[in-house]
């Protein structure tokens, strides 16, 4: 189990590095007026610092090497 959130964890911190962040899209209520509203997509960019990426990917690593440790 160790082994599997190891790698997940590699894969997202490369990621991370790669792109340095991701967009979302909400949809928000911009007026309403009686039974009627006016809502709108708006786009919002998630920056993933650089340091949250290498420390996940240490951290998976760190996973991948004690986890396969067997215990006494």
């Amino acid at each position: 189990m160790a082994r599997i959130f190891g790698v997940i964890l590699i894969i997202l911190g490369t990621l991370g590095l790669a792109y340095q962040g991701f967009t979302m899209v909400t949809n928000d209520k911009v007026a309403e007026a009686g039974p009627i509203q006016v809502r709108a997509d708006r786009e919002h960019y998630v920056w993933v610092p650089p340091v949250v990426s290498a420390v996940a990917i240490a951290g998976g690593a760190a996973l991948l090497v004690l986890g396969g440790r067997k215990r006494v």
